[in-house]
């Protein structure tokens, strides 16, 4: 039979109230978590980082946090980390769907589990959990608002995120199965930011420059959203219907500024802590009581309720 951390623990407190003595600070000690995130400079990603390293050390445990910049070999050094400091689990955020397959089956062997949160990878039953927010849930939702705020005509520029990250296809195909059915929408420009809002900004100045006739933009991301309202502001087209999706405190700002026009919340700081908790149940009895794949539904932000937003996490 193969005893848990918490069964030694528990062992190790009753024999030692039973000496009347104290117990060392160590036994308390649940092990080391880590936690590996694309850039912080995004702060939808800083949010995980920070949900997943609060929940972690209240729950006992000492924190790694290690960011690989979407970089699949600086994620691969990461995880050699972390199996090398026989880490008790790994909370990930991931450098690319087929990329992190082989790190993740390595730290399996290794007897470490891992724990996904927001971006799957190409295989199952090599991670214990792959907590992801519903992107084309979310996605539709976002296109819907889009489409009424555009009144079903004129054209639009889309923004695509990474291609080598599967949540940027979900979100284009969530978005275009809505927009699709207008015919009177239609897309002039469609391309690949790769998430980044300077590199959203640069692609928004040359799209407008091609299109100056563009009635809206959506984004498959905030950063990306941020990027495209700056180019557009810097030309004189407050006037560009702009919709992104991730729920960050920046576009947050805008839409009650004015701006930005709406964006769909995905719940990242509490898919971090839940991640974390599942982790933490799972090294105590062996299992998560949850199957692998999870879906967390996202939310539609509007003027309506953007004063309730808070670091992707919605007050009553």
């Amino acid at each position: 039979m193969k005893l848990n951390r918490r069964a030694i623990l528990g062992a190790l407190t009753v024999g030692t109230a039973l000496l009347g003595a104290a117990i060392p600070a160590a036994a308390q000690d649940n092990g080391l978590m880590a936690i590996i995130t694309p850039s912080h400079d995004n702060p939808f990603f800083k949010a995980e980082a920070e949900g997943a390293e609060k929940r972690a050390q209240e729950l006992g445990y000492e924190t790694l946090v290690l960011v690989h910049d979407d970089d699949p070999n600086k994620q691969s050094e990461m995880f050699d980390t972390a199996i090398a400091r026989g880490a008790a689990a790994i909370i990930l955020d991931n450098a690319g769907a087929d990329a992190t397959v082989e790190p993740v089956r390595r730290a399996k062997e290794a007897g470490i589990p891992s724990f996904l949160i927001d971006r799957e990878i190409k295989e199952t039953g090599l991670a214990v959990s792959q907590i992801v927010s519903n992107n084309y849930q979310g996605a539709q939702l976002g296109a819907e608002e889009f489409v009424r705020l555009m009144e079903e005509e004129g054209p639009y520029v889309e923004l695509l995120g990474r291609e080598a990250d599967t949540n940027a296809g979900i979100r284009s195909a969530g978005y275009h199965d809505v927009i699709d059915q207008y015919p009177d929408m239609e897309m002039v420009a469609q391309q690949s930011a790769n998430w980044s809002q300077t590199e959203a900004f640069e692609k928004m100045e040359t799209i407008l420059q091609a299109n100056p006739d563009i009635k809206g933009v959506i984004s498959g991301n905030d950063t990306m959203a941020m990027g495209a309202w700056a180019a557009l502001e810097a030309a004189g087209r407050e006037d560009v219907i702009v919709v992104g999706l991730d729920g960050s405190n920046d576009v947050r700002d805008s839409i009650l500024d004015g701006g930005i026009k709406a964006t769909v919340m995905q719940p990242a700081y509490r898919q971090a802590q839940l991640a974390v908790e599942q982790a933490d149940t799972y090294l105590a009895e062996g299992s998560t009581g949850q199957e692998e794949k999870q879906l967390m539904d996202m939310v539609l932000i509007t003027p309506e309720n953007a004063d309730k937003l808070e670091t992707f996490s919605l007050s009553e």
